[in-house]
């Protein structure tokens, strides 16, 4: 397919710790199998466990691949502070998923401060694609989808302004 990377979810059950052991058992043997085939393996904040900053980075960690990695979607932490979540997975991040929800007037997202996030994004150095996801009802998809867009590249003209 051409593709850079394949997505996977990081579910199993059992304690935290148990889970995290299967979770790093699984990703690294999917790595390694991946990996010939210049393939990264990268996990998504994608519901149980997984939405929790901490431990996603402590399974990426304990694989230690550099073909395994995160794909941090803004939307998708179960901690209260879906920034520092971030900002933990970001060192590993092969992908990013801006995801969004609502506007206000002003075209901001209503659940996620794009003016903090996005700059944890591009300080952590990554320089790859940043999907859209938009999951909201107040606008019909291809509207979000945009809306989500130009809210990016505000953040971007921000950012350039403020760092030059």
């Amino acid at each position: 397919l051409g593709c850079h990377s394949i997505r996977v979810n990081a579910h199993s059950k059992g304690t935290y710790n148990e889970q995290l052991k299967l979770a790093a058992d699984g990703l690294e043997r999917l790595s390694s199998l991946a990996e010939p085939f210049g393939l990264n393996v990268i996990v998504e904040n994608h519901g149980g466990l997984s939405s929790n900053g901490e431990w996603l980075e402590a399974v990426i960690t304990k694989v230690g691949l550099p073909n395994c990695g995160t794909l941090p979607d803004f939307g998708n932490f179960d901690d209260n502070d879906r920034y520092s979540a971030t900002e933990r997975l970001m060192p590993y991040a092969k992908g990013v998923s801006a995801k969004s929800h609502d506007f206000h007037a002003e075209g901001n997202e209503t659940r996620t401060d794009y003016f903090r996030m996005i700059p944890i994004v591009l300080r952590s150095g990554y320089k790859g694609h940043i999907g859209i996801e938009y999951e909201g009802n107040n606008l019909p998809p291809d509207e979000g989808i945009r809306a989500t867009q130009r809210l990016l590249e505000r953040c971007r003209e921000a950012w350039m302004t403020k760092t030059g």
